[in-house]
């Protein structure tokens, strides 16, 4: 029995570890030339939104020395020692663009330049693959720069300027408070109300509250978890922010994440962002917004976030069947015959942290196939 896994970042090295734990043979195909491309190229400020202790792949804790939040390229440096504690050797420049189950029952993968064939396959490609680009209305009139948030490093080229980002996600917020650090005018276009929580809440971090209140009925957890903002956000929608229908837990059940803010709130409050309704118009050197405003930027960054675009390569009649209205996996497999081998790792956003549940649901994925399915060592 083979076990090919797609993807060499976070999700991907995960189940990989665990394969590599148990004994089980896997072939890891990656699409770029690194181990974990996307977190080498995402913003320089980046840091973990959760701890450290509930941050680590499986079976292999972070270094002592990393800091309670840990930044982007410690994440980096992190994920190449965790492949050489495993031996994991990835296939390189292997961008996969179709997956079709044979007719003796293997699956057949096909690359740009390869084909390989395999027991299982496990796709573990992520949530945030393929950034998400919108088209503003007249945004092709705009003379000015039109960035998405995965071309963005740091605030440097917009000093003095008016940039406008678009959307308040937990990018979107951190690119606002960057953008003022480099001395910007930052401002953040918004939708719908926004649910926010802070990192850190009465001197211990979010993540570990979540996880103690996930032991609790989901009653209990809205009951905490909005009275816990209401005393450390409060009432947001003077500033332009709106005011969520929900608590911050009820969202997240529902695939709704919140903003976990590391200081961008303080700075809306304090006037230095300025927090903007929906985008109406965009003009050449201005924008207007559904509150009747009109004003200038230099700039735009769309913090529109990501998608998986999983049905590019499995086909829309297994997309079908696997893919919810959202294009993310409906489970992390199935046991239909028709579907035997195929499971899926990465494609959730729980409150808990989604490198947690890593850890969680790539056992999970290796309990199946141990008892489902006979193992090569």
């Amino acid at each position: 029995m083979s076990t090919i896994i797609i993807g060499a970042g976070p999700a991907g090295l995960a189940i990989a570890g665990q394969l590599a734990f148990h004994n089980i043979a896997f072939t890891v195909l990656e699409a770029s030339d690194y181990i974990g491309f996307s977190w080498r190229n995402h913003y320089d400020r980046l840091h973990l939104h959760t701890v450290k202790e509930y941050s680590a792949l499986p079976h292999f804790p972070y270094p002592a020395n990393f800091p309670t939040y840990i930044s982007r390229l410690q994440f980096v440096d992190y994920l190449e020692r965790y492949a050489e504690q495993f031996s994991i050797k990835p296939l390189f420049n292997q961008s996969v663009t179709k997956i079709h189950k044979a007719s003796d029952g293997t699956w057949t993968v096909n690359t740009q330049t390869d084909t390989f064939s395999a027991d299982r396959v496990i796709i573990a490609t992520g949530y945030n693959r393929v950034p998400f680009r919108p088209e503003l209305p007249g945004q092709r009139n705009f003379r000015g720069i039109i960035w998405h948030s995965h071309e963005y490093r740091n605030g440097a080229p917009f000093r003095d300027e008016n940039v406008l980002v678009v959307g308040m996600g937990n990018t979107g917020a951190e690119l606002a408070l960057d953008l003022l650090d480099y001395g910007a005018k930052s401002f953040i276009s918004i939708r719908r109300p926004i649910n926010i929580i802070r990192r850190d809440t009465f001197g211990r971090p979010a993540q570990r509250t979540a996880i103690l209140l996930s032991k609790f009925p989901a009653w209990f957890c809205d009951l905490v978890s909005g009275l816990t903002q209401k005393i450390t956000v409060g009432d947001v929608s003077p500033y332009g922010l709106g005011k969520p229908e929900h608590p911050p837990t009820y969202d997240s059940r529902r695939g709704k994440i919140p903003v976990i803010d590391v200081g961008t709130l303080d700075q809306i409050k304090a006037g230095n962002i300025t927090a903007l309704p929906a985008i109406t118009q965009v003009n050449a050197k201005t924008v207007n917004f559904s509150d009747g405003r009109e004003l200038p930027f230099d700039a735009i960054l769309l913090a529109t976030g990501y998608r998986p675009e999983i049905a590019s390569f499995i086909g829309d009649e297994l997309a079908d069947n696997v893919l919810n209205e959202r294009g993310f996996p409906k489970k992390l497999w199935f046991d239909t015959p028709s579907l035997k081998g195929l499971y899926f790792l990465g494609f959730s956003v729980p409150a808990k942290g989604v490198l947690y549940h890593l850890a969680i649901d790539s056992e999970k994925i290796v309990e199946h196939i141990a008892e489902n399915n006979s193992v090569s060592t």
